[in-house]
């Protein structure tokens, strides 16, 4: 869907993220939302209630359409979250569970 541009690169560095357990590179202190939108399915969450696919939108931190668990801390903001070696994401589907499940039930 998207593509990194060559132009004004944040810098030289690739970095190794893992995304839902696969594995990608992306540079470093990019945002992450901007990394999502080039990862199949190019979205962040499903929504708790409908279940509808959401992908980073405003990419400012104002819609929360962008919230992915990092590391294991549910709703984080991707496109707030800049991209270092190691970082672990996971998509959400539905509410994130206050121990950690992520779905609900």
């Amino acid at each position: 869907m998207f593509q990194k541009l060559k132009a004004g690169r944040l810098s030289n560095r690739e970095v190794t993220i893992v995304v839902d357990g696969v594995t990608f590179a992306a540079e470093d202190g990019e945002p992450l939302a901007a990394v999502l939108l080039r990862i199949p399915p190019y979205s962040a969450r499903n929504t708790p209630v409908s279940g509808a696919v959401r992908a980073p939108y405003c990419m400012m931190g104002v819609c929360f359409d962008c919230l992915v668990e990092v590391d294991g801390e549910t709703s984080t903001r991707s496109c707030l979250t800049r991209v270092r070696e190691g970082l672990s994401v996971r998509r959400q589907a539905g509410r994130p569970d206050p121990l950690g499940a992520g779905t609900d039930d």
